[in-house]
Formats: C-alpha cells, structure tokens, sequence
C-alpha cells in the first residue's frame, strides 16, 4: 500500500511502481493542509471586514443624519449653527468623507450636493400579504426614483397602491435621554418638561425602549417644539420628522415565512436606497421572534 492510501482513499495512488519518487508524493500530500489553512483564514478576514463595514455604515448613517437634522434646523452655516459645528467635529475625527457631509449638508436645505432643488415624493404601495407601505422620498430625478421603488416593491410582490387612509400624520421629536452626572445634576424627564412642552404645541409626550423623550405635535409644529424645548432645557435632539403612524385597527400580522422573508429584504433594499428619507408600515407583529421583529423595526421609519 502506499504511502497517500494509508490516508485517504480519494487520494489513493496505483499499487504498481511509477517514476514519481516516494518523496514527491510526499510533499504533494503536505500541500493540501497549507490550502486549507489559508482558505480558512481568508474567510475569517472577509466576516472580519464584513462586521467592521456594517459598523462604519451605521455609524455614517449616525453622522449623515444628525447632520442633515441640524441643518435643516439651525442652518448649513456651523459659524452659526454650534450643533452643527459639533457634529460635523465628530463626524470628521470618525472619518466620514467630505463629501458625505456635504451631501448631508446640502440634505438639509434641500438641495442635492451638486446643488439642485430636492423634489419630495410620496410612494405607496401595498406588499403580500396586504401590509401598507408609505415612503417618502427627496430625489433630483421624480422619474428614476419612481422607476427603482416600483422593481424593489415588485420583488416583495407589491404594486402601487392608495394607502395614506390608513395612517395619521403626525409630528414627533426625539430628545436624546439625559445622563445624570451624580453631582446634583436634576435629570430632565418628562415631568419637568411638560408644561413647556404642551405650551410649545405638544400633544403627547412618552419614553421609547431606551429612556429617550419622545414628543408627539402637529405637523406644523414639530420643528417649533422641537427649538423650544431642545433650547430651553439643553437637550440634544435624536430627529425631528413629520411621520405616519398607522392607526392601531388597520394594522396586518404576516404569518407567512416566505412573506415575512420578502419584506424584510424589501425593508433593506429601502433602507439603502439613497433617495429614500422614511419607510412606514403598516405591519403587526403577530407571531414574529425576537429576530425577526427587529429587522422590521430596524428598516421602518426615518433613516
């Protein structure tokens, strides 16, 4: 028997004598483990750089969107605008692009980042099994956005559809949770604001899942209040959007996996599309995981 059959019957070699000499054989059987390490290693180094490339996106998508907020709110001038100043600091000692925040800059006033007029668009649609989406959308090219949304819409098997009926438009402001600094620092809650807050033009005030404040007004008002109360009380704000809400009685469970799968990676492919500003559903979340559920919160509302 020889030498590689003692090993491995796929690399089994003739039992008759050849010219290949035993040492040959050899070093053609050692060979194989060196390929084996490496094509492990270079997976490793993809997922490495694959982890480390959904940390920098979010993390630019932290900047872009903090960025456009506040220059929408306060201006693009950061002389002028302090918030602004601050995060455009960070955002550079982080190393986003330059012109990524100039885009985002440009964002906020309304205008793309070579300059031209943002039209604003509303796309509806209906997806399998029949959960209502909304999108809004700001692109220098109405007819090449609609163009892109209808095939990522098409491919969750949805079509073009009214459904602004079954939502409520609402202002809402997002105020970054205070951290008590443990010197007789007074927390800003929700207690000590809503007074002014409901002065301002506050309907509704509440904490999300991570302590944050979240301020519900009229369309109209969301970036008064949001000036009043960020101002007076030095609170930082997370967002500041005009937003649809679905009403509670409309919304649609999918029991569906391969419905659920569909709109997921529809949710996804929205997220990343750069004319899109928001995605709203209509969608309940029945009798989803954990898993599943925060992939849909994770691709709805505002980016």
């Amino acid at each position: 028997m020889s030498f590689l059959s003692r090993w491995s019957p796929l690399l089994r070699l003739p039992s008759t004598p050849t010219s290949i000499c035993a040492e040959c054989r050899r070093r053609t059987f050692l060979s194989i483990a060196p390929l084996q390490s490496g094509h492990n290693k270079w997976s490793k180094i993809k997922h490495e750089k694959a982890a480390a490339d959904a940390k920098k996106n979010v993390q630019r998508s932290f900047f872009t969107k903090h960025i456009t907020l506040y220059s929408k709110l306060y201006g693009a001038n950061p002389d002028d605008n302090p918030a602004l100043a601050t995060i455009l600091a960070a955002a550079k000692k982080a190393g986003v692009p330059k012109a990524t925040i100039e885009a985002a800059i440009a964002r906020g006033q309304g205008r793309s980042s070579e300059g031209a007029v943002l039209d604003a668009l509303t796309f509806e649609a209906i997806v399998a099994p029949s959960v209502a989406v909304i999108i809004d959308v700001e692109t220098d090219s109405k007819l090449r956005a609609l163009q892109d949304l209808n095939v990522i819409i098409k491919r969750a098997k949805g079509a073009t559809s009214t459904t602004k009926f079954l939502f409520s438009r609402v202002g809402r402001v997002v105020f970054e949770k205070e951290e008590s600094t443990g010197e007789d620092q007074e927390v800003v809650d929700l207690d000590r604001i809503m007074d002014d807050a409901i002065e301002a033009g506050a309907e509704d005030l509440e904490n999300d899942d991570e302590g944050n404040i979240v301020v519900w007004t009229q369309p109209t008002q969301t970036t008064q209040v949001c000036r009043a109360i960020g101002d007076k009380f030095g609170l930082r704000a997370q967002s500041s959007d005009i937003v649809w809400a679905p009403n509670e009685d409309t919304k649609v469970a999918v029991d569906s996996s391969q419905d659920l799968t569909n709109f997921i990676e529809m949710l996804a492919h929205l997220r990343t599309y750069p004319d899109v500003q928001a995605v709203y559903t209509n969608i309940d979340r029945g009798n989803m995981t954990d898993e599943e559920w925060e992939a849909i919160v994770e691709g709805q509302g505002a980016k």
